[in-house]
């Protein structure tokens, strides 16, 4: 019975360890796709910023489920919020993309919710909570119902770029996540 003990101790350490491993990967690879790949716009109240940081969140999400999912998005997109000079952003990103991250995650958790038409919709779904979050955030910043329109667009050409990367690799990496037993 106590060796039986030891085991259970030991898998629950060992997944917590992995658990925190694939997030903290997550959410440095989320920084790093915003910091580094991204085109800053000439248009809405702050410039506005296209990235690919959505690519690495979304694939936590539905890989490795809502949890990695929202932390990965929020800490990773926060993070660069603060270290990039958009401080008061980064309230309203941890917010906003986490909850984007634990959307497309629980969405797609379930097994028989891991095919390509259920990964669309979390896609869509993280699409409108994005548009959503950041046109309300808008207006607190800026006191502005008109201005965060102009957001829109940007907000909408980076979730579609970053839904078509993800929509063409995903799959493969959830086989390959499930081969080296990352996944069950």
């Amino acid at each position: 019975m106590e060796n039986t003990n030891v085991k259970t101790a030991a898998k629950g350490e060992q997944t917590s360890i992995q658990f925190l491993t694939i997030t903290a990967i997550f959410v440095a690879l989320t920084y790093v796709f915003t910091a580094f790949i991204n085109v800053r716009l000439p248009i809405a109240a702050n410039g506005g910023l296209i990235h690919l940081g959505n690519v690495p969140l979304f694939i936590a999400a539905i890989i490795f489920g809502k949890k990695t999912g929202m932390i990965a998005g929020g800490v990773g997109m926060g993070l660069f919020d603060l270290l990039s000079g958009w401080t008061a952003w980064a309230p309203f990103t941890f917010i906003i993309v986490g909850l984007m991250g634990y959307a497309v995650g629980k969405i797609t958790e379930s097994e028989k919710h891991q095919k390509f038409g259920w990964y669309v919709v979390a896609l869509a779904v993280a699409c409108v909570i994005k548009v959503v979050g950041y046109y309300i955030a808008e207006i607190f910043l800026y006191g502005n119902f008109v201005a965060p329109m102009a957001s829109v667009p940007g907000n909408l050409v980076q979730i579609g770029v970053a839904a078509v990367i993800v929509l063409l690799v995903v799959g493969r990496l959830n086989v390959a996540a499930k081969r080296m037993g990352l996944k069950k």
